[in-house]
């Protein structure tokens, strides 16, 4: 038995191996039309911008006055050796002290989780136009 047929075996599916996967994968990205998948980059793509501005603006215009209406003491001392952390794009911090962040826990993986579908869509609304521009091609070839 070789390699492959284990890998396959193993994942409870005879006779399939990661490139079989791979290919029936790549297969299934070439019937569907560019246009929807650079439609979902653009959609993530700005449900991420929305994302960050909420994360950008979440400690409002005088962070003093939203962390006392939070509850959580002003350290100015924190904020002035930590000057930079507010105004990064990425990761997005907004301390009202070392342990409290006014930026809420789900902005920077809802960040990350959106950038990777954005990109990913991006890829394979490119690669479904490769597909079809090559079957569009090779039809016309054999049509002569």
């Amino acid at each position: 038995m070789s390699d492959g047929e284990r890998a396959g075996s193993a994942a409870g599916v005879p006779g399939r191996t990661p490139a079989t996967v791979a290919a029936a994968v790549c297969a299934r990205l070439g019937r569907h039309h560019p246009v929807l998948w650079f439609l979902l980059s653009a959609l993530s793509g700005a449900v991420t911008f929305f994302v960050w501005l909420c994360g950008i603006f979440s400690g409002g215009l005088d962070v003093g006055e939203t962390c006392a209406l939070r509850g959580q003491p002003y350290d100015d001392a924190y904020r002035s050796e930590h000057w930079r952390e507010p105004s990064r794009i990425f990761p997005l911090h907004d301390r009202c002290n070392a342990s409290y962040d006014l930026v809420p826990v789900w902005i920077n993986p809802a960040l990350v989780l959106l950038s990777l579908v954005a990109a990913g869509s991006l890829l394979a609304a490119c690669w479904t136009t490769y597909v079809r521009a090559r079957r569009f091609l090779r039809a016309r070839r054999t049509a002569r």
